[in-house]
């Protein structure tokens, strides 16, 4: 996406997953002057969610990493709509790398960073290590708001609150969270993983005789599916099969990958008659 939000200074605040970055948000961006946080999918004001939706709410690593990134097309529309409308103002980028937040900027149509706050620069090395020590050992991801805005959509385990932790300066609450999921490094997914996965779901089908072809197109923010089958003669129409085909290597691929997949194309190649046994 090209720059369309350029009424927007952009800051960055950066470093490595678990560090505590989210509990130091508000005081680092209170500091700057900062109208508005994003971090982990959401648009953070004061210590109230004003857009988006956090990454901490999917139920896998995939989706949550993708939700962060602001690939899903809908999530990526809210936030860009409310930003517009708010437009001139600050914003300050949560992210793990200067890379993530330069890729957050574009995705959203910003510009980029006119500068980067490091972790280091306001936590001290024993303090990282300790925010470090808890995502590892515990799990436990801080989410710089209060646990009211967050309950209604949450997936994981709610662990408490914190207000005023380290004396930060800030009166906003923070709320400590526990997502259903635990992820450190860098994640991709192979085009030949999805492959056969939607092998598996195609030759599953009880009107599938075999499948000729099949590709997998990244599409950037998401994945197209096109096979060609041989079916059976059934209890379905040819047309109701693939259908069913269709829809089952869509849910199947979105919720095993936590991929969208846009479009699934079916064609079928010859169809045969099943033999009868007797």
């Amino acid at each position: 996406m090209s720059v369309l939000l350029d009424g927007i200074r952009v800051i960055a605040f950066v470093g490595p997953a678990g560090t505590g970055k989210s509990l130091r948000a508000q005081f680092v961006a209170r500091q700057r002057d900062i109208d508005y946080i994003i971090d982990d999918g959401l648009v953070i004001a004061r210590g109230r969610i004003v857009a988006g939706k956090s990454a901490k709410t999917e139920k896998n690593m995939v989706r949550a990493i993708r939700r962060a990134m602001f690939l899903f097309p809908d999530h990526r529309a809210e936030v860009v709509d409310f930003l517009k409308n708010h437009s001139p103002c600050s914003l300050m980028v949560i992210a793990t790398s200067i890379g993530m937040a330069e890729k957050i900027c574009r995705a959203l149509g910003l510009s980029e960073p006119e500068s980067f706050v490091n972790i280091s620069e306001v936590a001290s090395p024993e303090e990282i290590a300790k925010a470090q020590y808890e995502r590892k050992h515990k799990k436990q991801h801080v989410i710089p708001v209060s646990q009211a805005q967050i309950r209604k959509n949450y997936t994981g385990k709610l662990v408490g609150r914190l207000r005023n932790l380290l004396r930060l300066k800030d009166n906003y609450e923070k709320t400590i969270v526990r997502p259903p999921f635990s992820f450190f490094g860098d994640i991709k997914i192979e085009a030949e993983a999805v492959i056969e996965i939607s092998r598996h779901a195609i030759t599953n089908h009880r009107q599938v005789s075999s499948l000729s072809d099949l590709q997998v197109k990244d599409m950037g923010s998401t994945v197209e599916v096109s096979m060609t089958l041989v079916l059976y003669l059934g209890p379905a129409s040819l047309l109701v099969a693939a259908k069913e085909i269709s829809k089952r290597v869509k849910l199947t691929v979105e919720f095993l990958c936590g991929l969208d997949v846009s479009k699934v194309d079916v064609s079928i190649e010859k169809v045969i008659k099943l033999e009868s046994s007797g």
